[in-house]
């Protein structure tokens, strides 16, 4: 008898955490959709590689041109990364880093080569 009971429990506890484990993924799912991670996941498998940005998406991302100074992609990113850290946005925040990285990377190879 107690064992039939303790095999009923079991059977339940395990049918209760696995709904709630499927109910917690759907969400996780559509919190993704909603934020725009599933699109850049989408977007970085297409590229090949994780994360990396070309060098025109990191100027449209900071809204700088290929003649702005150096000094002028700082002052986009310091308030674009302010303005997304007050509002909470990590995503946009992440990008705009990643952004300002590439920006990094480029203007120290022209100014190596110049």
């Amino acid at each position: 008898m107690a064992a039939r009971i303790l095999a009923s429990v079991i059977v339940m506890g395990s049918t209760i955490i696995g709904r709630a484990c499927a109910q917690a993924y759907r969400q996780a799912l559509a919190n993704a959709s909603r934020s725009g991670v599933a699109h850049e996941a989408a977007q970085n498998l297409k590229r090949g590689s994780r994360g990396i940005l070309s060098e025109l998406e990191a100027r449209e991302i900071l809204g700088v041109t290929e003649k702005s100074s150096w000094e002028e992609v700082l002052k986009k990113y310091d308030t674009l990364f302010e303005r997304n850290a007050q509002n909470g946005s990590f995503y946009l925040q992440s990008k705009v880093h990643r952004a300002k990285e590439c920006l990094e990377t480029a203007y120290q190879n022209t100014k190596t080569s110049a």
